[in-house]
């Protein structure tokens, strides 16, 4: 059976108190509507996602999540128009629904992130289902009237409700597996004399109950929990810090205090790695096995090899941090850093577009940036490649097991070679040849009895 996916997103959002579209507020750093997407069972070739507030940018950020290849399907946008409903988002759907030749319509929420995609496959394995959840304390959501034998018999809005109805403590999860054709019928037939004046799904859905079979299937309240405000969003990245994060356990990596670490879902951590508190990792990284993240460490589109360690409070991003290196503490990683194994990289340091050699180390305050070093070299303390002369930028490069000495300014470009040595405090202008020494020094001048004469001087009178 065709199964077509439909996702309702053109809504305003108005408790999100935001210029952003709702469905475009994140979860462990990705879109509601991207965990809906990516969640999508592996049968679904087709998606439409009904959009209309922010239609340009939902649009846009769907584009861009498929040419990443985050989601298989490349989503359709239909626009809504002035939303009327949820029944009325459906007939927007209508036509081209048609075109697809669509047997069976999937209906999920933008705003609902977190439903399993086991939970949808086996909700699409039915000809017609509805996901429903049991709450203890069932509000205002809308209530699931059943049949003696569990089949569906309708669905009823709170606010349309009865007092019998109410009582109720099955709710509409608001996510359907039905077959097009009566449902299409049934949406044709939908009228707005209801209390919010809109044109309900719900009733459709009740209506196409009527002559097809429904099936009610119940799944945890936490896979069906919207994001309509922000208390709402705190709870569910909570939800998916937890999930995310037992995940890793039990796959053999170890969090000393969970409850404080954010991890993307789409990053990826290797068996016996360890997780300090306060770690966050953002977006695809990967890290391998064994590694250490220190306390208070982000890593964004990191790749860290296997026995490397973080230590704490350091920023790492679009960086390959060597198999068995160290970093930090304290350190930051910028865009285009690549360590090879066993390089140390200690506090204060920071490197953008750098390449360190096996072995290399800079340990202490540092700045590399657009630069080469080779294996085995020493960047003294207070080190700083000179990469930009206000115009543009240049690139330094160090050979193998060079000595650069604290405090000197390399200014770009320039070469130092194989085995060299670059004195403390030197300013280097010029290629340094390999196994050379550079120096560029101020004669010392030392005053016997200078430090006396200058206290006596400034002391003061009377004293």
């Amino acid at each position: 059976m065709k199964t077509v996916a439909v996702i309702l997103a053109a809504g305003l959002g108005t408790r999100m108190k935001s210029r952003k579209p709702k469905v475009l507020h994140e979860i462990l750093g990705d879109s509601s509507l991207l965990w809906v997407l990516r969640n999508l069972p592996d049968g679904i070739e087709k998606a439409l996602v009904v959009v209309h507030h922010g239609k340009a940018e939902v649009a846009g950020a769907m584009f861009s999540w498929h040419e990443e290849g985050l989601i298989r399907v490349q989503p359709q946008p239909v626009d809504q128009g002035q939303p009327l409903g949820t029944g009325h988002a459906l007939q927007a759907c209508a036509q081209t629904l048609d075109r697809l030749e669509a047997e069976r319509v999937l209906i999920l929420s933008g705003d609902v992130p977190l439903t399993r995609k086991a939970t949808l496959t086996a909700l699409a394995a039915h000809d017609a289902a509805i996901l429903a959840m049991d709450l203890d304390r069932p509000g205002a959501y809308g209530r699931v009237v059943q049949q003696a034998d569990g089949r569906l018999a309708g669905l009823v809005e709170f606010k349309d409700a009865s007092e019998t109805q109410r009582a109720i403590r099955r709710v509409n999860g608001g996510i359907y597996a039905l077959p097009w054709a009566p449902l299409r019928i049934a949406l044709e037939g939908l009228k707005n004399d209801n209390a919010q004046g809109e044109y309900y799904l719900t009733d459709a859905v009740a209506a196409l109950a009527q002559s097809v079979p429904v099936a009610v299937e119940v799944a945890d309240p936490s896979e069906l929990m919207g994001m309509n405000s922000r208390s709402d969003q705190a709870a569910l990245q909570a939800i998916a810090r937890d999930r995310v994060n037992l995940g890793w356990m039990e796959a053999g990596v170890s969090f000393l205090d969970p409850s404080t670490v954010l991890i993307s879902p789409r990053a990826k951590l290797g068996a016996d790695t360890v997780v300090e508190p306060l770690v966050r990792v953002d977006g695809s990284c990967v890290i391998g096995e064994g590694c250490l993240l220190g306390q208070g460490s982000i890593l964004t589109a990191a790749t860290v090899e296997n026995g490397a360690v973080v230590r704490p409070y350091c920023s790492v991003e679009g960086t390959r941090i060597g198999a068995g290196a160290v970093v930090g503490p304290f350190a930051r990683l910028r865009e285009g850093t690549e360590l090879a194994p066993g390089v140390h990289i200690g506090n204060f340091v920071e490197t953008k577009k750098a390449k360190l050699g096996r072995g290399a180390k800079a340990n202490h305050l540092s700045y590399i940036g657009d630069a080469e070093v080779g294996e085995e070299t020493n960047i003294g303390a207070g080190v700083i490649t000179c990469n930009y002369d206000g115009f543009a930028k240049h690139t330094t490069t160090i050979g193998k097991r060079a000595f650069i000495g604290s405090d000197s300014q390399l200014v770009a470009p320039v070469t130092v070679g194989d085995g060299a040595i670059v004195a403390a405090g030197t300013t280097v202008t010029q290629d340094v040849p390999s196994d050379a020494l550079a120096l560029s020094r101020s004669a010392q001048v030392t005053k016997e009895g200078g430090a006396a004469r200058q206290r006596e001087k400034r002391k003061p009178k009377g004293m």
